[in-house]
């Protein structure tokens, strides 16, 4: 793709931001500064609803577009030939550069139309005698190829702009994943496992512009290094899409051996979920954060029926969010597939969840029963979670 030394972002809920819409593409402008940083020299910059990125050093391509498609706020990438002279002329050999290094490979045999605005009225050529004149001098150069016109349904829309006094050729769309930039809606910590849904919900969260940290609960010697490293794996592919995550590492063992010792061990899981949110709860607010954010799926297993989930609420009082909730398991799947973390989720490595759970979990909690057993570990487990807390490793996940 020599001849492409521009990009055009195509956005779409942003759009839709009012006044305030300056606000989300000056954070989407940063995001991809950001990300570009260390692939070249670029320009990055709003132009009357446009955001354009401009190439000011070779570059690689296929690095450039596989980073920008990874940014959320990105609903489509166009890759853009620009006339640097505002005539005809120029216009046309733009517009046959962009053919050949856009569909050279490929073959002309699809059909086209030709669309032309003129943000700059003082062109002396109107949009229709543009469309006419690039579409004729199209079908004259690559007709015998198979190039043919539908102006109903064509298979590529070929976008002439003329803004200020250059022109701008695009015809491919490279889809970006849309959502919102993040930092645009708070921030969360995400409950981050081993597991296939976790990395989904960090995701799916992080896609409505909030900037994620998550929390992994680690139970040395009952779980391994690589246990530890598939976590951070995960994250890292998150990471990619939504920005650094900040992960804490927080050494569960001793916490989740006296709960083994003093309570019924069909709560267990129950009234293990709870200290995890209540850990989470005081990093969260050390660290800024207004949600709890969990995979959790109703009815998926013992401790997500819709009776668990409430008792397990109860023991914090910041929001918890859970957005693959009303997903099946196949949903949730397909989802970790699409965004690159199945393969990763499904390496056999367990958490500290799967290590200390009874064989028959009560799946109807009552609220009284659970806080009569957590009594039990007044005085024994408060001094576990201050050490557990004073102790976090954290690690940035980019």
């Amino acid at each position: 793709m020599s001849n492409i030394k521009m990009f055009l972002v195509r956005y779409a809920e942003i759009g839709t931001k009012g006044k305030n819409r300056y606000v989300f593409e000056d954070i989407l402008c940063k995001r991809i500064r950001t990300r570009l940083k260390s692939l070249g020299e670029f320009d990055v910059r709003r132009d009357f609803g446009r955001i354009y990125i401009e190439a000011l050093s070779e570059y690689d391509y296929d690095e450039v577009t596989e980073r920008l498609t990874k940014i959320f706020g990105i609903v489509g990438l166009c890759p853009v030939t620009v006339s640097e002279e505002f005539t005809y002329e120029s216009i046309r050999e733009a517009v046959m550069d962009h053919f050949e290094d856009t569909f050279a490979d490929s073959g002309f045999d699809f059909s086209f139309k030709v669309h032309t605005r003129r943000i700059n009225k003082g062109f002396p050529m109107n949009s229709m005698e543009i469309d006419m004149e690039i579409g004729h001098d199209l079908l004259e150069k690559y007709e015998s190829e198979g190039l043919h016109v539908d102006v109903h349904k064509p298979d590529i829309m070929v976008e002439v702009e003329l803004r200020g006094d250059k022109g701008y050729v695009y015809s491919k769309i490279i889809p970006g994943p849309g959502g919102l930039p993040v930092g645009t809606n708070g921030k969360a910590m995400s409950l981050l496992s081993g597991g296939i849904d976790s990395p989904v919900a960090t995701y799916m969260v992080a896609k409505r512009g909030v900037e994620m940290d998550a929390v992994y609960f680690n139970s040395p010697p009952y779980t391994s290094t690589r246990a530890l490293e598939k976590v951070e794996k995960l994250g890292t592919i998150v990471a990619q899409y939504s920005g650094p995550i900040k992960l804490h590492i927080v050494n569960f063992t001793d916490i989740q051996l006296a709960i083994y010792d003093n309570c019924p061990h069909d709560q267990l899981t129950i009234i293990m979920k709870r200290y995890f949110f209540r850990v989470a709860q005081e990093l969260s607010k050390r660290n800024e954060c207004q949600a709890i954010i969990t995979g959790e799926s109703i009815g998926q297993v013992s401790s997500q029926t819709m009776q668990s989930l409430a008792v397990i609420d109860d023991a914090v009082e910041m929001p918890v969010f859970r957005p693959v909730i009303g997903m099946d398991k196949q949903e949730i799947v397909e989802y970790s597939q699409r965004i690159g973390t199945f393969e990763t989720s499904i390496e056999p490595y367990e958490d500290c969840c799967t290590i200390f759970v009874d064989k028959h979990p009560v799946t109807k909690p009552k609220f009284y029963a659970i806080e009569k057993s957590e009594k039990r570990l007044v005085g024994i487990i408060e001094p576990l979670i201050e050490k557990a807390l004073e102790n976090v490793e954290t690690v940035i996940l980019k």
